[in-house]
């Protein structure tokens, strides 16, 4: 397996207050897509704490965190649990401004997509784009990876639609990728996610990904222009240079992501978190100290949110819940549970059931 291309991560964190971003121009149509779906758009972004105005402007910043929020909110407020994917199912790649560009740009797919993975930091922060190879197939993996930022499914299923649709652009509209990789739980109505990607669609796996055969990235990009390239890559680079260091989060965040990413498989281990983040255990754990915080505890506290927001979600029965969090047994699970919230899983869904929807 051999990366060819990721998204950059700076080390520093980022300063109190001063907020993640992600370019305007992912947004692009949002509110007209909100009253089609028949929701209240102002009210929408309100909830989520977007100015509109910022949404006229592509090469404005937005918080990432507000911008997770305001389609998971947009798919509460229009009944729509698959906003996200029918959001990115029509998105086209020129919407996306200055990133879109870039890929269509490009010479063939394969620069397309190596492209728009190195400009990738300057569009959105603190999030992960890697083209990796495996063998006669690639992988395109995309992930947030601010540990703050726990409700993301909408994105992943809009920003995969959107990789989705540049890639389509090249290959035309029948293309399929060979299969499709979710980091979120089966939803219920994961079969039209089946059908708008023409292919198999994986759910709880470890990362979010189109998989498809390398052979593809040969193919030429039907509007390639070098010195359009050139303009908009440069472009990208000033704009970058504008907003500074891209802002990244702490260790705290940072440890909350691995831990999610693991879980999955077991309890995971402060030496296989402190691996994915390169970093010696010790100073993870002195880090973590440094905030007084403990990596039990910080573990304790992802699985107490997770359990909820997976709770959420009617359809996942507890007992796949419990593995998702990490727990052997589903008695284990229903203990720990109880020490956080003094009822059983199964009591706290039925005492929130409809407390999303009616948000």
């Amino acid at each position: 397996m051999h990366v060819i291309h990721t998204g950059s991560r700076q080390p520093a964190s980022a300063p109190p207050g001063n907020p993640i971003g992600i370019l305007a121009s992912a947004a692009t149509g949002l509110v007209g897509f909100i009253s089609q779906q028949g929701g209240d758009a102002e009210r929408i972004l309100g909830r989520a704490g977007i100015d509109s105005d910022r949404l006229e402007h592509p090469t404005l910043t937005l918080d990432l965190n507000q911008y997770c929020q305001v389609f998971e909110e947009a798919a509460r407020q229009t009944g729509n649990d698959n906003f996200g994917l029918r959001f990115g199912q029509q998105f086209k790649p020129d919407a996306l401004g200055l990133l879109g560009y870039v890929g269509l740009c490009s010479a063939t797919l394969g620069d397309a997509l190596r492209n728009v993975v190195s400009t990738f930091p300057v569009h959105q922060q603190s999030s992960l784009l890697r083209l990796e190879e495996m063998g006669e197939f690639y992988r395109l993996d995309y992930q947030v990876q601010y540990g703050a930022i726990l409700r993301k499914r909408q994105d992943a299923e809009l920003s995969l639609g959107m990789f989705f649709n540049l890639m389509r652009h090249a290959l035309g509209q029948h293309w399929a990728p060979e299969k499709v990789l979710f980091e979120h739980p089966q939803p219920e109505a994961w079969h039209e996610h089946c059908k708008v990607f023409d292919a198999p669609v994986l759910f709880g796996q470890q990362r979010n990904a189109l998989v498809f055969r390398r052979s593809v990235l040969d193919r030429p990009m039907p509007g390639r222009d070098p010195r359009l390239l050139a303009i908009v890559i440069e472009s990208m680079r000033l704009l970058g240079g504008q907003a500074g260091t891209p802002n990244r989060p702490g260790i705290v965040d940072d440890v909350k992501t691995q831990v999610r990413a693991l879980l999955g498989d077991g309890y995971p281990s402060l030496e296989q978190v402190a691996e994915q983040l390169r970093l010696p255990s010790w100073t993870v754990q002195r880090r973590l100290q440094d905030q007084g915080l403990s990596f039990s505890t910080l573990v304790d506290t992802v699985r107490q949110e997770l359990a909820t927001y997976y709770l959420q979600q009617s359809a996942l029965p507890i007992s796949e819940l419990a593995l998702l969090l990490g727990y052997s047994e589903i008695s284990a699970f229903s203990r720990a549970f109880r020490r956080w919230f003094d009822v059983s899983p199964k009591q706290w869904r039925q005492a929130h059931k409809g407390q999303w929807a009616d948000a």
